[in-house]
């Protein structure tokens, strides 16, 4: 089973082309199959022996410790609702890097790695509700599969602290003079619910308004509406992107609106939770202005603040695109 990452293709081969790979597992006491993006796997392991330890978070069922590091081990069956697992001498943790931090996730058994295109993956069905944790769904041999929002998992295990950032040092009184005279409006695209509403909360402390869209589909319809009423970089002062979305995901988005007459001059930064793997030579290529790992909100306001200025100076985002401008 350690080798079951063997088959992933290198990031830089997917990556760009709306495609991804996603390892498909199970998960205790539950006969259907979930699944994660292998970009942001580390390692697939047998289930180490576990340290528990004094006050650890219910779903957090011990601590291992591989290869130098000390890694949580979250029971992801508990986590999302079911019964704590079972024979866990017999099951697996899935090493992986969210937002800038590892985590270890217990499942029953992991199966396969399929490489798809990301338009074969949807939104989760309408009605589903805020209290269920998929990201987005998808059809494998005629079953459905779900792929988890992990980052809602995590920020419910460990919640982030937004109201205890201090964003003046940001919010100065240039940058103050700015907003209150052009108003300037952030596009955000995250299909993650809690990753979404993280974004425009901190944006919102900036006095900025927001448009929320939930998959890169739906963003770049957004842009294009846009771009027949005027200029969209006049209506849209930065467009802020995940990377992983259904139906587009965050390259394809932005290698797009960089190919777009219309749309080639927006500000676009990537934000996105894959924080161990990310290749900066492909953010570059698609033609990102900036981007951030997931979720510094002191990070994304200087960016934001830096991507409005620029907008505000008549500075075009495609003249400006990372890793090009600092070499002029």
């Amino acid at each position: 089973m350690i080798g079951v990452l063997d088959s992933v293709n290198e990031l830089t081969e997917v990556a760009g082309q709306n495609r991804m790979e996603l390892l498909l597992f199970k998960l205790s006491g539950r006969h259907q199959r979930y699944g994660i993006n292998v970009f942001k796997v580390r390692e697939v392991l047998p289930c180490p022996r576990l340290t528990v330890m004094p006050k650890l978070q219910k779903f957090v069922i011990g601590v291992a410790h591989i290869r130098g590091q000390t890694i949580s081990v979250i029971d992801l069956a508990y986590a999302i609702g079911g019964r704590p697992s079972t024979n866990i001498d017999k099951c697996f943790i899935i090493i992986a890097e969210y937002n800038r931090s590892t985590h270890a996730f217990l499942v029953s058994s992991v199966e396969r790695i399929l490489n798809m295109n990301w338009d074969k993956i949807m939104p989760p069905p309408k009605g589903a509700g805020d209290s269920n944790y998929m990201t987005a769904v998808t059809e494998i041999d005629g079953e459905l599969v779900e792929i988890l929002d992990v980052e809602k998992i995590l920020e419910e295990i460990s919640p982030s602290k937004l109201e205890n950032t201090d964003l003046e040092a940001v919010y100065d009184s240039e940058f103050k003079k700015i907003i209150e005279k052009h108003k300037p409006v952030v596009l955000v695209a995250d299909d993650s619910r809690v990753a979404l509403n993280q974004v425009t909360s901190a944006l919102e402390k900036m006095n900025l308004t927001v448009v929320k869209a939930h998959d890169g589909r739906e963003a770049f319809n957004l842009l294009r509406e846009a771009a027949g009423k005027g200029p969209v970089e006049h209506q849209y002062a930065v467009v802020i992107s995940d990377v992983e979305m259904p139906e587009m995901d965050g390259y394809t988005l932005c290698s797009t609106v960089r190919q777009d007459p219309s749309l080639k001059n927006l500000y676009v930064i990537l934000h996105t939770s894959l924080s161990g793997v990310f290749n900066l030579g492909m953010v570059s290529k698609v033609g990102a202005n900036d981007f951030i790992p997931k979720f510094n909100p002191l990070e994304l306001a200087r960016a934001v603040k830096k991507g409005i200025i620029l907008t505000n100076a008549g500075k075009s985002g495609a003249d400006l695109v990372m890793g090009a401008k600092d070499k002029q």
